[in-house]
């Protein structure tokens, strides 16, 4: 099944959030050509290690060695250059852009408009053209010029003042959590465009910040009284409203759910611990809130009774949401992932086989069909013959010339 089989994305983009906006596009059948810099590229493919048929080293060893970043966040993506401040490759690119759906872009905010490739001047060309900026900041606003990755984004917007321990220096994700959910947004808000233009014909300019993201997420919680009756909003492992969290047991952690009355009178049955029901501190949601410490206190005391193993047979016994604390490593071995294909092998489209390391897959299944099975990502250039050649009509001997004048 390719649901985005008749669309065509060109990218502009770079380090994580671009890329895994367009890698997702690809995942759904949509054609997406990647515009890099002559010779260098995305500035991933420098970060290493590097794998390619000679295994995975610190340093490339053959031209087919690409970064096991880069490989993670290109899947599916085809790969031209080109130098877009040449006036032969802006040109290029604006013809490229008559025949696609949507340019996607992740570069500081102005930077292709500086240079006469913003959404007016491709709009000009295709007035269909659904255009997405993703910036840290907003395209707009007193921050829209500051530098910005995810690890500043996860400060300014507040995310790292409520992460963490309450006695403890803030503290970030970890994951770059704005450079993967902004992408989300900018995705199904690219496939809304696309169908608004199915209606009207016309297309538009999207601008996706990574600030603007994360703090409307944030304020999906009840933030605001928080911070009106002077609650900390750091809370480490533990639920801000109650005594949802993280506890002990003899040999290791688990997660466990209580939120509502009737969960809290199934824990109270999983640990045979009736005066958890009986005592007026925690009759109800709004008491136990109140009194989340002493809440914490007692049922740390009760699973600390437990090994790991009892406690969690116990609490499902009783239908209480729980789940052990597992490690990344322990993860990434678990062959659920592996069958269900949110995990996969990595992928070098310049090999037949595939590379040391672990890819992430699409986490959604339709029951339509499979989506379409992503090739590797491509090394630096791969398909300029053949998109040059599909789109622009150049023969051979123009594109060698392009690229002796370096332009692509």
């Amino acid at each position: 099944m390719e649901p985005l089989k008749d669309v065509r994305v060109l990218c502009v983009t770079v380090y994580l959030a671009g890329p895994f906006a367009s890698m997702n596009l690809a995942r759904m059948g949509a054609e997406v050509i990647k515009v890099e810099i002559p010779v260098k590229g995305d500035p991933v493919r420098g970060n290493g290690p590097f794998a390619g048929p000679k295994g995975t080293n610190a340093q490339p060893q053959t031209d087919s060695d690409i970064s096991t970043r880069f490989l993670k966040r290109t899947q599916g993506v085809k790969s031209v250059t080109i130098d877009l401040k040449n006036p032969k490759g802006k040109q290029m690119f604006l013809d490229l852009a008559k025949d696609f759906d949507v340019v996607l872009e992740n570069l500081a905010p102005g930077s292709l408009r500086r240079i006469g490739l913003g959404y007016d001047e491709v709009a000009k060309v295709n007035p269909g053209i659904v255009y997405c900026s993703i910036s840290g900041y907003g395209q707009t606003g007193p921050y829209a010029d500051k530098p910005a990755h995810d690890p500043q984004i996860q400060g300014m917007s507040g995310l790292m003042d409520i992460n963490g321990e309450p006695d403890r220096p803030p503290v970030k994700v970890g994951m770059y959590i704005g450079d993967l959910v902004t992408p989300m947004f900018a995705c199904y808000s690219i496939l809304a465009a696309l169908r608004e233009k199915d209606r009207t014909g016309h297309g538009q300019y999207l601008d996706v910040s990574m600030m603007d993201t994360l703090v409307s997420m944030m304020f999906m919680e009840n933030l605001e009284e928080s911070i009106a009756d002077g609650l900390p909003l750091r809370t480490g492992n533990i639920s801000r409203s109650g005594p949802t969290g993280l506890y002990e047991t003899k040999n290791g952690d688990l997660s466990l759910t209580v939120t509502s009355d009737d969960q809290w009178g199934r824990l109270s049955r999983a640990l045979d611990a009736p005066e958890l029901l009986e005592d007026p501190r925690f009759s109800d949601y709004v008491a136990r809130s109140v009194n989340v410490e002493d809440a914490r206190v007692e049922v740390q005391r009760l699973i600390g009774e437990f090994t790991l193993e009892a406690a969690i047979q116990r609490l499902e016994e009783h239908d209480v949401p729980c789940a052990p604390v597992r490690t990344a490593e322990q993860v990434m071995k678990d062959q659920h992932f592996w069958d269900r294909g949110s995990l996969l092998p990595l992928l070098n489209a310049a090999m037949d086989a595939p590379v040391e390391g672990v890819a992430s897959g699409f986490p959604v299944k339709f029951s339509g069909g499979d989506l379409p099975k992503m090739p590797g990502a491509p090394t630096l250039g791969m398909h300029n013959q053949e998109i040059f050649s599909r789109f622009l009509g150049l023969t051979d001997e123009e594109i060698k010339q392009l690229k002796e004048e370096k332009v692509i």
